[in-house]
C-alpha cells in the first residue's frame, strides 16, 4: 500500500490557521512514511464546487500559504469541479444498482417533515416514500434528487486513528442526497469519488467533519471501494478557550506573515498544536518528520496563545542567517523611507544583525530596532530622548567627536576613548554615554553603543554627532 493522503480546501477565503496545520499534519504523515519506506504521497485538492464563493483569489492565497510554510505538495493540483462528469456517473453506479433512488419528495412534503420533528422535539430525519416506490408512479415534469439507499438497520462504526472507535446507529442517519435536482453532486458523494480516485488512503482532517465520515463510508460501502482510514483532529481554539474565527483575531496565515512571523517559526508552532514529542518546543522539521505519529495527536483542542508563538518566533529569528533577515526586512525599511536601500545600507545591516535580532520577536519589530541604521540624517530622536540633547551634552558630544576622531575603530577602542574622554570631562560616563546613544540611533534604547559606532562607522558616527551638537532647542 502506498500510503497517500491530501489537503483538501475550499477556496472560499484565505489560508486559515486551522487548515494550515491540516495541511501540515497531512504533509508531515506522508514525508515521515515516505522516508521509512511505504509511500508517502501529500496530494492538493482544490475543493471548488461551490462556483459562486469560489475565488481565483482565494485559490492563489491558499497555493501562496502552503509554499510560504514549505509544504509542498506531490502532483498536480486537482480541481474537483473539472471531476463533476465523473462523480455523477458514479451515482448512476448506484442506480443501476439500486443502491440509489430517484426521490421526487416536494418542498411542501419536506417542510411538513421538518414541522414534524420540530413539534416532537427531535432532529430531522428524512424518510423518503420514494426509496421503495415504484418509480413509474413519479410524477411527470418534476426533476428528482438521488439519494443514497443507506442502510437503516444496525450501526456505522470509524475506526478514527485519533478519536478512537466512534459508532452511530444507522437509524440515526437519513438517505443523503447524492445528486441535486440540476444534476450537481453533492459535497459528500464529491469527496468520496475524488478521493477513491486518487487512492487517498488516509484521510486527516478537522473534527468538524466527523459526522461527514460516517456518511462517506456509507458511500464507499455502497460503491463497493476500501474506506480509508479517518484521523479527526481537534480544532484550535483562541487564547479565550472559543473557536477561532475572524470575529475573535486574526486566523488567517497571511496575516501572520505581514506581521513578520517566519515560516520556520509558524510551522513548529502549528505543529505543537494538538501535537507533542516529550516536551520540545523547538523541534526542527528534519526531526519532525522523523517522530510524527497521529498516535501522539491529542483529543482535545488545541488553544492558540499567540506570546509563545512569539517566543518561537523570537529563537527562530536568533537562529537566522544574518543576510537572510536583511532581505526580509528591506522591504519593510524602504517603504518607509520612501526609496531603495542602497548597498551601503544593505551592508551595514547585515553587520548590524547579530546585535538587533535577539532584541526582536517579530520581522516587524526588527525593521524597526534596525531603522535607525539607514535612517536619513539629521536623525529625528523620538520625544523622550531628544530631552537629553541639553546644551550641556551638546557641548560634550562636539568635544567628544574631536576626541574620537582618531581613535582605532573598534568596540574595545572605542569603549577606551570614550571613558578616557569621560574623566578627562570630569563628568560621570552616562553623562556622555546616554546623549551619545540618543544622537547616534534617536532613541533610549539601542544594541551596545560601541558595537552601534563600529556599525556605522567612523564618517557616518562623526556626522550624527555634529547633527546632534548643532542641533537647537
Amino acid at each position: 500500500m502506498t500510503v497517500t493522503v491530501r489537503f483538501a480546501p475550499s477556496p472560499t477565503g484565505f489560508l486559515h490557521i486551522g487548515g494550515a496545520r491540516t495541511a501540515l499534519f497531512n504533509w508531515l504523515f506522508a514525508r515521515h512514511h515516505r522516508r521509512f519506506g511505504d509511500g508517502g504521497v501529500f496530494r492538493l485538492r482544490i475543493e471548488d464546487t461551490d462556483r459562486v464563493r469560489s475565488t481565483p483569489e482565494a485559490v492563489a492565497a491558499i497555493i501562496d500559504g502552503l509554499e510560504w510554510l514549505g509544504l509542498d505538495w506531490d502532483g498536480e493540483i486537482v480541481h474537483q469541479f473539472a471531476n463533476a462528469a465523473r462523480h455523477a456517473a458514479a451515482v448512476h453506479e448506484l442506480l443501476d444498482a439500486g443502491r440509489a433512488y430517484r426521490c421526487y419528495l416536494s418542498p411542501a412534503e419536506l417542510e411538513a417533515m421538518r414541522a414534524q420533528a420540530l413539534a416532537e422535539k427531535r432532529s430531522l430525519r428524512i424518510v423518503s416514500p420514494w426509496r421503495d416506490r415504484d418509480p413509474a408512479e413519479a410524477p411527470s415534469g418534476v426533476a428528482p434528487v438521488i439519494r443514497l439507499k443507506a442502510p437503516h438497520h444496525g450501526a456505522t462504526t470509524i475506526a478514527d486513528l485519533v478519536q478512537g472507535a466512534v459508532t452511530v446507529s444507522n437509524s440515526e442517519m437519513d438517505d443523503l442526497i447524492l445528486l441535486r435536482a440540476d444534476g450537481t453532486p453533492t459535497y459528500n458523494l464529491s469527496v468520496v469519488v475524488d478521493d477513491h480516485d486518487m487512492g487517498i488512503t488516509h484521510v486527516i482532517r478537522g473534527d468538524d467533519h466527523l459526522n461527514n465520515a460516517f456518511r462517506q463510508t456509507q458511500i464507499y460501502r455502497a460503491l463497493g471501494w476500501t474506506v480509508p482510514e479517518f484521523a479527526h483532529i481537534p480544532l484550535i481554539h483562541g487564547p479565550d478557550g472559543a473557536k477561532m474565527s475572524k470575529r475573535r483575531g486574526t486566523v488567517a496565515v497571511g496575516a501572520y506573515r505581514e506581521m513578520g512571523y517566519l515560516p520556520e517559526a509558524m510551522r513548529n508552532y502549528l505543529m505543537r498544536l494538538g501535537w507533542s514529542h516529550g516536551d520540545d518546543e523547538i523541534i526542527a522539521l528534519n526531526d519532525a518528520v522523523r517522530w510524527f505519529s497521529l498516535g501522539d495527536v491529542g483529543r482535545a483542542p488545541a488553544r492558540f496563545d499567540p506570546a509563545k508563538l512569539d517566543n518561537v518566533n523570537a529563537h527562530y529569528l536568533k537562529e537566522a542567517d544574518d543576510a537572510r533577515l536583511v532581505e526580509l526586512i528591506a522591504p519593510r525599511l524602504e517603504a518607509g523611507l520612501g526609496h531603495a536601500l542602497a548597498a551601503i545600507d544593505r551592508d551595514r545591516l547585515r553587520r548590524a544583525m547579530p546585535g538587533l535580532k535577539p532584541r526582536a520577536k517579530t520581522l516587524a519589530e526588527l525593521a524597526e530596532k534596525a531603522r535607525f541604521y539607514v535612517a536619513p540624517r539629521p536623525l529625528e530622536p523620538a520625544a523622550d530622548a531628544a530631552q537629553l540633547l541639553t546644551e550641556e551634552a551638546r557641548r560634550l558630544l562636539a568635544a567628544l567627536a574631536r576626541a574620537i576622531a582618531g581613535s582605532d575603530w573598534q568596540p574595545t577602542g572605542l569603549e577606551t576613548a570614550l571613558r578616557s574622554f569621560a574623566a578627562a570631562q570630569s563628568v560621570k560616563l552616562g553623562a556622555v554615554a546616554q546623549p551619545l546613544r540618543v544622537a547616534l540611533t534617536g532613541s533610549l534604547a539601542s544594541p551596545g553603543i560601541f558595537e552601534v559606532m563600529e556599525v556605522l562607522g567612523r564618517d557616518e558616527t562623526l556626522a550624527r554627532l555634529a547633527d546632534s551638537a548643532e542641533r537647537r532647542g
